[in-house]
């Protein structure tokens, strides 16, 4: 479209944004008509990258940011809500494992889709690709949207809409502690993920769309193997003490050197990436078991404005470090170091917090 690849990267920041929206919005939606919010889901998702198509054909960059940017990104974000509390209704003793399931589809449609989004657009070109994505998921979502359904004789109450009960949840300071680092852990994630490419060819791997599909397992093993561990803990923020501690370490020891090793780079790519998707996995479980069942698909909604945030700050943050400011990779690694320590210390605060709330329910 004759213009500046960092400009129209940002229709991915875009998408994010709108995604964490749409899902922060939408959330009592889906829970009152999770049919309805499925098949919505898959018209915005589809007809997002199908109206892609049609900007590039008429070299609007406008119109792809309004296309695959924000109706693609509210396609995606009632799309990734809708299976979430569906599951976890069906499984009454391992909802982790049911977030697990839900969520590790979008880890493992990467492992599936980067090798032929890559032959695809060698062969065809972005047009085709786009349009061939658009295709399949429109088969594999009306399918989705038509089989999902809750258990039978589960009825979801009728109660009007309360501004004030909302904001009580907002407002809530657990809330926000469990909000800020799910910011930061998808703000360190994007930073490392959207430049992986860039990454991989510093340090020397030419094969990079093996290495993305690798990374997307740990990505999925991540989503499913940490959700589902959840289930067998009596607290459900140890899980994101494991993430923030171990991502913290690999981002120190790539920081090390000014290039970091091929093996601790790739270490640290599988170890954020599995972070990363743990931390999608095992935020309704955590949300769970401090604020209940009932409205979860809410709940979870707000929070996911979160990732609208951070899918701006994210993808922009290794870019304002190394094009804008002239740093290196060195530099981002000692950042990302910084904000997963800060991650680390709220969550232990978190954890702290709950001791001396179970410690007072115990007295009284």
């Amino acid at each position: 479209m004759g213009v500046e690849e960092s400009h129209i990267e940002f229709a991915f920041s875009l998408a994010i944004f709108f995604l964490g929206m749409s899902a922060a919005l939408g959330g009592r939606f889906v829970e009152k008509a999770v049919k309805l919010s499925s098949m919505l889901s898959c018209l915005c998702f589809a007809s997002g990258l199908l109206l892609s198509v049609l900007a590039i054909r008429m070299q609007s960059p406008t119109g792809f940011m309004l296309s695959y940017g924000c109706l693609m990104g509210i396609g995606l974000g009632l799309g990734y809500l809708s299976p979430v509390k569906t599951l976890m209704l069906w499984f009454n003793r391992h909802k982790g494992l049911a977030t697990g399931i839900a969520i590790s589809g979008f880890g493992l449609s990467k492992v599936l889709f980067s090798p032929f989004i890559e032959w695809c657009n060698e062969l065809y070109g972005v047009q085709v690709t786009l349009t061939s994505m658009a295709c399949i998921s429109i088969f594999f979502m009306l399918t989705a949207a038509i089989l999902i359904r809750k258990p039978e004789g589960w009825v979801e109450k009728k109660d009007p809409f309360s501004f004030k009960e909302a904001f009580n949840i907002i407002l809530n300071p657990t809330y926000i502690k469990i909000w800020i680092i799910f910011y930061l852990n998808i703000t360190c994630g994007l930073a490392i993920i959207s430049f992986e490419k860039n990454l991989a060819l510093l340090v020397g791997i030419s094969a990079v769309g093996l290495l993305s599909s690798a990374t997307a397992v740990f990505n999925t093993l991540g989503r499913f193997g940490y959700s589902s561990v959840s289930d067998f803990m009596r607290r459900k923020e140890h899980i994101y003490l494991i993430i923030f501690a171990s991502s913290a370490l690999v981002s120190m020891a790539s920081a090390f050197t000014e290039v970091p090793y091929i093996v601790i780079a790739v270490i640290m790519l599988c170890v954020i990436n599995a972070g990363y998707g743990g931390g999608f996995s095992t935020l309704p479980t955590l949300l769970y078991s401090k604020f209940g069942m009932e409205k979860i698909s809410t709940i979870h909604g707000f929070a996911l404005s979160a990732w609208a945030w951070a899918g701006l700050s994210g993808n922009q943050l290794t870019n304002l470090i190394i094009n804008v400011m002239g740093g290196s990779w060195q530099m981002v690694f000692w950042v990302l170091t910084a904000l997963y320590t800060i991650s680390l210390a709220i969550t232990i605060n978190l954890r702290k917090q709950a001791t001396l709330e179970m410690n007072k329910k115990a007295q009284g």
